[in-house]
């Protein structure tokens, strides 16, 4: 009987035709098919004692950006800083993405979606019932951020504080908006209005951000020592709008105002070294901003509130 001898060429060619042994007796199945791309729906993390939860709610893909975005400047100008960032000129993503805050002794939703089925579907997947919210804050009254007040005409939370700025109503309850008047003002009698500086709850206070509407408004954050701005509409893409805040953006009402808010709000987070929530972000639309050049640069979080 021959000895076998065992060398790492025999064990390597024996590794190699392993697999193939296997695969030839496998029974032949159908391919499965392409499930295409998936983005998680919640994000939750902590800032100091409070619980922040950020909730995917709708995305969807829009073609001609640059008619959103950089209207005031050149297609090259456009492309190039597109093609620096990696990314295409031709379409983009929208995220939508209102944000859950337990504090302890409240839980309040800030912005409420497109509809009352998919923020009531994403409040409950973030582990909470609609009835369990406590305050709805409304940063402004554009559709995206109204739409899931109201299902089938009955109030989505039912037993929810409203809370929005004084400003942003007035402005709206002036027009023949049919948003407002289907979702905002049935609610106006358990609505509470704010303005500037306001203290909506202990840690939690008002900030104006005018230009996207006339009204809108940012919050800020504050528990134990940590800090994070909730921003809404500041800045609706990372590049196009965050990193070029002089761009003009199609949705902002007062473009020269709105442009001069994202300087001044952009500059103070990059200065102070505050996080934000974007509405708009990339899913869970959470990062820092840091000052590059004449603008700013994105910088997605990755485990710091996680530690």
């Amino acid at each position: 009987m021959t000895a076998f001898k065992f060398s790492r060429r025999t064990a390597l060619t024996g590794l190699a035709a392993a697999p193939l042994v296997g695969l030839a007796s496998a029974p032949v199945l159908a391919q499965s098919a392409p499930q295409g791309p998936q983005i998680p729906r919640v994000s939750r993390f902590g800032v100091g004692n409070f619980e922040v939860t950020t909730l995917l709610v709708g995305s969807r893909t829009v073609e001609n950006p640059q008619g959103i975005f950089g209207m005031n400047v050149s297609p090259e100008e456009f492309s190039a800083a597109s093609a620096t960032a990696h990314i295409p000129i031709d379409k983009a993503q929208f995220f939508f993405h209102p944000t859950l805050v337990n504090t302890g002794n409240e839980l309040i939703l800030f912005d409420t979606g497109l509809n009352g089925a998919a923020i009531a579907q994403a409040v409950e997947m973030a582990g909470y019932s609609t009835d369990a919210v406590t305050h709805v804050i409304l940063t402004h009254m554009h559709g995206d951020h109204i739409g899931g007040l109201m299902t089938d005409g009955a109030e989505t939370f039912g037993n929810a504080a409203y809370i929005t700025g004084q400003t942003e109503f007035d402005h709206w309850s002036g027009t023949d908006n049919e948003g407002f008047a289907n979702m905002v003002a049935p609610l106006a009698e358990k609505m509470s209005f704010i303005g500037d500086g306001a203290s909506v709850t202990s840690g939690i206070t008002s900030m104006a951000a005018f230009g996207h509407t006339p009204g809108h408004m940012a919050y800020r954050l504050e528990s134990d020592g940590q800090q994070l701005l909730i921003f809404a509409d500041l800045a609706n893409h990372y590049v196009w709008s965050l990193a070029y805040p002089d761009w003009e953006v199609r949705f902002d009402m007062d473009k020269a105002a709105a442009a001069a808010t994202r300087r001044n709000v952009l500059g103070m987070l990059a200065t102070d070294g505050v996080p934000f929530i974007g509405y708009h972000m990339p899913f869970p639309g959470v990062g820092y901003v840091e000052a590059r050049g004449d603008g700013f640069h994105y910088v997605p979080h990755s485990y710091q509130f996680l530690l």
